[in-house]
């Protein structure tokens, strides 16, 4: 293969089970035994039934004319704005996509944060945007709120043709396939049944949208495609998804299951997308690899030996600010992957989603469900239902308040803070929390709050103060986004995480069409019912609602987070 590479240097103890993985690999047929669909590489529990995105690349060359002939449709309607509306899977290969291409009028909404959806809206001008409703089910909450919303705005600007500009990504069969037909729609793109959401970046959930970016959608297959026929490869040493995945496999085993992800700024989105792929197919059965991204580069001597390093860059660019060779010298598990062009972007959806399928069969787990992803959204369906039926949440109390804070967390969790404390504040409250970080622990914030850049600069202080004085790998992720990406992990992986979810009241709410909960009662549902799962398996979790003006409580939070350590 010659238009991307991967090297990597590993402790020679790790190196040695490599070695022996590989062997134990080949002796299987392992690599063979996936191509035809063995459920028994796994856990032979149904896992042949996902295995569709094996061969999606040379069945999506198959229909470049279709996806021509959308663009030259939609190209000729004139459309000034694209707007994707999904969650996970439906979302994060279109967003990697168009950041990378710098498509600036292709715009993703993926949060039910009421301030998000007017700030998507505030970019538009209704009557010149294409609206794509992603859903596999076709019964994902938030996509199908979002398409309530925005076709009644739609129709009230362009009448009884709203459903022209309206395209619908989905399963045959599914109530979004319904919906789509009774208010014609101007396309309907159907998914294929054995590919699920996060490995489906190169199935029409992918490629849809990147036709009408007027992407070269046959570069970026043929170069996945190229990747699949390296991945048929029985030899592990040939095979770019097979080795890649017994090295994240063997990592785990020896403690290493923090893959803490660096890349050059060209290919910087594909982290957000390698969260979900790879927390919510390992993340279960109480182990999991926990992808690191968006975090400070640090001195080698911070980081501790539950690290895994991998280095995505662009041929010829330079990476994140990182030391790679000192990294190596300290005996870290250091890969790099070069990427010729950023047309490559196909080979490395490709390479990944096969080395995650490799790491699940090392992991012993199935790496196509997400059983607690379902647990939350059940969580927020009962939430809502609830307010549906009463015309409010049930009532919360917190455990402690001051000057517009409001701290939330399970009995027993909120005793044992106590217990650590000598004066009551919020500040010592946060303090105890994250005192509760352990070796070979990681800190998580997840904030249901607009996505924007003062609000994601201010909680990477948050992170990145956990991480300089605790030593221990971070996360951010914005609510409800990573419910349906790196949420599987948090509750379904082992019990190191230390969670600080950040909540905060609604200044100006929006109405969702045909239902009594408005788009800042679903959020709070889902901030609410992600907590309770997190305090359902026993996870060290703390809420913090800030009341008034956002921006100054999360100003005073991040501050209070800076005096748990005075310089």
């Amino acid at each position: 293969m010659t238009f991307t590479k991967l090297s990597f240097s590993l402790p020679e103890s790790v190196e040695s089970q490599l070695a022996k993985a590989v062997e134990e690999w080949e002796a299987s047929a392992s690599t063979g035994r996936i191509w035809r669909k063995d459920a028994a590489v796994w856990t032979g529990s149904g896992e042949d039934r996902w295995l569709g995105w094996l061969d999606i690349a040379a069945e999506e060359l198959a229909k470049l004319d279709e996806y021509r002939d959308l663009r030259e449709d939609v190209a000729a309607a004139d459309f000034a704005e694209i707007v994707l509306m999904g969650m996970g899977g439906s979302s994060l290969g279109p967003e990697v996509l168009a950041m990378t291409f710098g498509v600036a009028n292709f715009h993703i909404l993926d949060s039910t944060v009421p301030a998000q959806v007017l700030a998507v809206e505030e970019r538009l001008d209704l009557a010149k945007t294409l609206f794509i409703v992603a859903s596999k089910s076709g019964t994902t909450l938030e996509p199908n709120c979002f398409m309530r919303y925005f076709f009644e705005r739609v129709s009230g600007v362009v009448g009884a043709d709203a459903g022209r500009q309206f395209i619908a990504i989905t399963d045959t069969g599914s109530q979004l396939e319904a919906e789509a037909k009774s208010q014609n729609f101007r396309k309907i793109i159907y998914g294929k049944p054995d590919v699920g959401g996060r490995f489906s970046a190169l199935s029409p959930f992918g490629m849809t949208p990147a036709a009408l970016m007027g992407l070269d959608v046959e570069t970026i297959l043929r170069r996945a495609a190229a990747m699949a026929d390296e991945c048929r490869n029985d030899r592990v040493e040939e095979n770019p998804g097979a080795l890649l995945g017994l090295i994240l496999g063997v990592c785990h085993a020896a403690g290493r299951d923090k893959l803490t992800i660096f890349a050059s700024d060209e290919l910087g989105s594909l982290g957000a997308w390698l969260e979900q792929l790879i927390a919510e197919s390992t993340g279960k059965s109480g182990v999991a690899i926990i992808p690191i991204v968006g975090e400070e580069p640090q001195p080698t001597v911070s980081y501790g030996s539950d690290r895994v390093f991998v280095d995505i860059r662009l041929d010829g660019t330079n990476g994140e600010d990182v030391d790679l060779s000192a990294l190596r010298a300290a005996g870290h598990p250091v890969l790099q992957i070069e990427v010729a062009e950023i047309a490559d972007i196909g080979a490395e959806f490709y390479r990944w989603e096969f080395a995650t399928a490799v790491a699940g069969a090392v992991l012993g787990l199935n790496p196509f469900d997400q059983p607690d992803v379902e647990a939350a959204k059940v969580e927020t369906r009962e939430l809502t239902d609830k307010f549906e039926r009463y015309g409010k949440l049930p009532d919360e109390t917190a455990f402690f308040e001051s000057d517009g804070i409001s701290l939330f967390a399970s009995e027993s969790y909120a005793a044992k803070l106590r217990e650590m404390l000598d004066e009551p504040s919020v500040t010592e409250y946060l303090s105890a929390h994250i005192a509760n970080i352990e070796d070979g622990d990681y800190f998580a914030v997840l904030a249901y709050l607009e996505m924007n850049a003062a609000n994601t600069t201010l909680l990477h202080e948050v992170r990145t103060r956990v991480l300089e004085r605790r030593l221990a790998a971070t996360c951010l992720g914005f609510g409800p986004r990573f419910l349906h990406s790196t949420g599987q992990a948090y509750k379904g992986g082992p019990d190191s995480g230390v969670f600080l979810q950040i909540t905060a009241d609604v200044a100006g709410d929006v109405p969702i069409p045909g239902r009594k909960y408005s788009f800042g009662i679903v959020k709070d549902a889902q901030a609410r019912g992600d907590l309770q799962v997190l305090v359902d398996r026993g996870r060290r979790a703390l809420r913090v609602h800030l009341s008034g003006d956002i921006e100054e409580q999360l100003e005073r939070l991040s501050k209070m987070v800076q005096v748990v350590w005075p310089e």
